[in-house]
């Protein structure tokens, strides 16, 4: 009878019809309705999210599911796979509990359901927003066909410390590039939610967990206001803008709170400055771990979590346990736990699921939809995009022919292929870098394959880069007799691939490292290549940037290809043969070592600037043994083709006002190989009321060029682009001169000066 009087209070109309406020009317007048007949018991348990158990990241467990769903304790479930299953589970709470509410189901989408794409750090080197939202796309059908409405994704922190294993999954170093894309995420995943292949999305990890001191996770974060409005906010506040409906608390503190329980930043900035109307939920325990930061016991932290703003418990219940005694001794009152089921609840009727509990529940779609043929086509086509040529000394492309020795731990290694938290992906459907070149080459060329040596000497570490039961099967050899066998192969070679770098669970989630070199038993291997006097490619896989200064200087070729995800062996295939010219451009800067972390290309000059092409200057800012520069800086990535860049030309030498200035450059292939070249525009505002970066990303286009073409690429530029926030935290535009710089990467541009009035 209950479930009946929701459907009819909801009426026939879909939340998506109508004005907005007719919408939002319609939406409050329902779950008015629904929360006045719901006990106290019933809303704190709309604010418990428990795990599964399948895929758990932590200690907690979770016991009594199942009779807490019936007791309507539970508003959503994670970590969980399968249609039947969630369909199941979805049937006990519509109708078994007394108010009939449905579940939220959600998991780690990350970069791809079972059709899994580039980590996310790969996905941004592509810097094509359509296929970045394709990806969200794609992984949104396959979740959806599956039972999932919510994917923890995407995760949108700044990070410009290499050392902190996330950066895989993130989008880099730069506020501009990460706000684009966490646009394009959330609305692919999200759409307009009328669908039933449309996923909420959360927006993680809020806030500034990418800045975690000395890189290692879950450290504290600590910086000025003023740095996380202008560095770290961005990409957060422009997925709120897109839409995003839910956004995870981050583990750190910020300004000395835990992120769980700031008040400041998840009620003052992000729902009151920047407008959020979704709810916040915890990361893994997060409430639970504000004990360990010294605030409290759980009762306490649970308290100052609901006070802070946040409407659901991830896995620690300590809303479930602590919520109604807390409110019976006033620590927290019945508007804020009104407030913060109102806002799970919201999140379920926007998703459709109150008009049917069982939309993402459609067993067919769970067979035509997930890990199809056109779905691994886009994952090939858009892994291939993502891939950054380092170096290039006229060997690639290769030739289709002759004999190809491939040698590596990491050349026929299925289920390392998808990367960091692939969690719904079959791994061993991956494909490998040996099936890919069998599969692209054919009969065409003899392929001979060996090992060389394992992943490390160490064989401790190999085992804590472990997750999700990936391994990279030691070999049980001795490193003499694989050492011999990759030189046999290569010394009866044409051309050596050298498939080396990181295992995919050595980057992600709890995997810092100190040492960002390549292995050292790799780096002995590669040596030993190069010594064979024939043509080597090191194919890189990383989830970070490494330290490749060696390898810069030693290996004729590089080509990194991060972890490429379903079709990453078709895909690194695809380009070593010059079948796809790369594009990719890096979105973090390569250091040459890590004493010169935290290394961006947007940072201050300092009072003491080392001077342009120097080295080392007494008393100005540098180290005494190695120079300032990186080993390649942001934006940098060759090409099967030759780009030369012209003089910019300006429509104005100064303007005033809201007057737009047109920035023009000339842009020509002088190869014989059509090609992809990222045109990116930076500028540089010369004085300030606070000190401004060398040059900061504004813009940028991707263009595809024809061999012996050229083209103007224009880029419009308005006051708007111009705006920062000074250290009142006003966000304006300041007049006087600015420099505006278009070229391939942030180190090589051209320049022209512009003077800007009020």
């Amino acid at each position: 009878m209950i479930k009946k009087m929701l459907l009819l209070a909801f009426a026939s109309m879909p939340a998506y019809l109508g004005t907005q406020a007719q919408q939002a009317s319609r939406m409050n007048t329902f779950i008015s309705n629904l929360m006045s007949k719901m006990t106290l018991d019933e809303k704190i348990g709309q604010l418990n999210l428990p795990s599964a158990g399948e895929f758990t990241t932590g200690a907690a467990t979770n016991s009594d599911i199942g009779k807490n769903i019936k007791e309507g304790k539970v508003g959503g479930l994670f970590n969980i796979k399968g249609v039947d299953k969630i369909r199941a589970i979805q049937k006990v709470a519509v109708e078994e509990s007394r108010m009939k509410i449905p579940m939220l189901f959600g998991m780690d989408v990350i970069h791809g359901y079972e059709t899994t794409f580039p980590i996310p750090l790969g996905l941004s080197c592509s810097w094509d927003m359509k296929a970045i939202e394709q990806s969200a796309r794609i992984a949104a059908i396959e979740a959806s066909a599956d039972g999932i409405c919510w994917t923890f994704s995407p995760m949108v922190d700044i990070a410009r410390d290499p050392r902190w294993g996330r950066v895989s999954e993130g989008n880099g170093e730069d506020p501009y590039l990460g706000s684009q894309i966490a646009k394009a995420m959330v609305k692919g995943y999200q759409g307009d939610y009328s669908s039933n292949t449309n996923i909420m999305a959360c927006v993680k990890h809020f806030a500034l967990y990418g800045a975690a001191e000395a890189g290692r996770d879950y450290n504290t974060a600590d910086m000025s206001h003023w740095r996380m409005y202008n560095e770290y906010f961005p990409p957060y506040k422009a997925a709120v803008e897109a839409g995003a409906g839910s956004v995870m608390a981050s583990f750190n503190v910020v300004d000395g709170i835990p992120a769980t329980g700031n008040r400041w930043l998840l009620t003052d900035v992000l729902r009151q400055q920047w407008g959020f109307k979704g709810f916040v939920v915890t990361d893994y325990t997060g409430i639970n771990e504000m004990i360990d930061h010294g605030m409290g016991d759980l009762q306490t932290v649970s308290a100052l979590a609901l006070k802070a703003g946040v409407a659901m418990d991830m896995v620690g219940e300590g809303f479930l346990k602590t919520l109604k005694k807390s409110l019976s001794e006033k620590k927290v009152t019945l508007a804020e736990i009104d407030a913060a089921c109102r806002s799970v609840l919201e999140a379920k009727y926007k998703l459709g699921l109150f008009t049917d509990p069982y939309k993402y529940c459609n067993a067919q779609r769970a067979k035509t939809d997930i890990f199809t043929a056109e779905h691994r086509n886009a994952a090939r086509q858009i892994a291939a995009e993502s891939f950054v040529l380092l170096k290039n000394n006229h060997i690639l492309p290769l030739k289709k022919s002759g004999k190809i020795a491939l040698i590596g731990p990491l050349a026929d290694a299925a289920n390392n292929m998808a990367g960091t938290w692939s969690v719904a992906t079959v791994q061993d459907r991956s494909i490998p870098l040996l099936a890919g070149l069998k599969a692209v080459l054919g009969n065409k060329a003899t392929i001979t394959y060996a090992k060389g040596c394992n992943l490390s000497d160490d064989a401790t570490l190999e085992e804590r880069a472990t997750m999700f039961g990936k391994t990279l099967n030691r070999d049980k050899r001795s490193a003499e007799e694989m050492k011999n066998e990759a030189l046999k192969i290569a010394g009866e070679a044409d051309v050596v691939i050298a498939a080396m770098g990181e295992s995919a669970e050595m980057s992600g989630e709890s995997a810092s490292r100190t040492n960002l070199n390549i292995p050292q038993a790799q780096q002995d291997l590669l040596r030993e290549l190069l010594k064979t006097g024939k043509p080597v490619v090191l194919v890189l896989f990383t989830g970070r940037p490494l330290t490749l200064d060696w390898e810069e200087k030693n290996v004729p070729a590089i080509l990194n290809v991060w972890f490429g995800g379903s079709e990453a062996g078709t895909a690194i295939a695809d380009v070593l043969f010059g079948d796809v010219n790369p594009s990719g451009k890096l979105t973090m800067t390569f250091p040459q070592n890590v004493g010169q972390i935290p290394l961006y290309y947007a940072h201050l000059n300092t009072g003491r600037p080392l001077a342009e092409g120097k080295w080392f200057q007494k008393f100005r800012s540098n180290y005494l043994d190695v120079s300032n520069d990186p080993v390649y800086p942001f934006g940098f990535g060759l090409s099967y083709s030759n780009f030369s860049y012209g003089d910019i030309k300006l429509s104005a030498a100064a303007l005033k006002g809201n007057q737009t200035l047109q920035a023009s450059i000339t842009l020509a292939n002088t190869s014989q190989y059509d090609g992809a070249e990222v045109v990116q525009l930076y500028i540089r505002d010369l004085a300030g009321s606070v000190s401004r970066p060398v040059k900061e990303l504004k813009g940028f286009q991707k263009i595809q060029l024809k061999a012996g073409t050229s083209k103007t690429i224009t880029f419009n530029i308005t006051p708007e682009d111009l705006k920062f926030y000074n250290n009142n935290l006003k966000y304006d535009w300041e007049p006087g001169d600015f420099d505006i710089m278009i070229g391939g990467n942030s180190r090589d541009v051209k320049t022209a000066r512009v003077t800007w009035t009020r």
